[in-house]
């Protein structure tokens, strides 16, 4: 066996044994055969160069970075003059992110989540950013709308199957509307 197919698999042994998926001395055994006897340190596996733990951090990197730029994108809502300008940075990014979720849904689950998240926000920080640019003072049409999009994530919630969204859509709409009729 060529040695950098031999190197993953003493990698991946060692992730094994590090993570306890194999008992130690199945593990000793395995590292003992592929190394061939040697117990030199450039013989024995990386777990950090393991395929399987250098795929979860890129998984986890990635799904950080998209409710990054999601707050980004709202904290550009409430700074910029210009108001159509950043609503249609933020509309681009709410659309990009969804067709992301809708890509990643049957792949990988925890990106579809966070792509979710995001589009969620950013429609959000959308609808309160026209809402103060468009409609300032108008309490009636800032209490429609966040109605509108408590429903909208009630209803992606209930077709999704997604308890967050839900939930949140419950909550939000019963939080609106008591607010709206205390505050008539």
């Amino acid at each position: 066996m060529s040695n950098p197919k031999k190197q993953i698999i003493m990698n991946e042994i060692t992730f094994w044994k590090q993570n306890k998926l194999l008992p130690e001395h199945y593990c000793d055994f395995l590292m003992t055969l592929y190394s061939e006897g040697n117990n030199e340190p450039e013989s024995i596996g990386n777990a950090k160069n393991a395929v399987h733990s250098v795929e979860k951090r890129r998984k986890w990197g990635i799904a950080t970075f998209f409710p990054i730029i999601a707050a980004i994108i709202i904290l550009l809502l409430f700074t910029i003059q210009y108001e159509w300008v950043v609503i249609a940075i933020a509309a681009i990014f709410a659309v990009s992110c969804l067709m992301g979720a809708i890509y990643f849904a049957k792949k990988n689950n925890l990106l579809a989540t966070m792509l979710q998240l995001a589009t969620a926000l950013a429609a959000l920080g959308i609808t309160l950013k026209i809402c103060t640019a468009y409609f300032a003072g108008n309490n009636v049409m800032l209490y429609t709308l966040l109605i509108v999009n408590c429903v909208f994530w009630l209803l992606s919630g209930i077709i999704m199957k997604t308890i967050y969204f839900t939930i949140s859509g419950v909550l939000g709409l019963i939080v609106i509307i008591s607010a709206w009729i205390y505050f008539l």
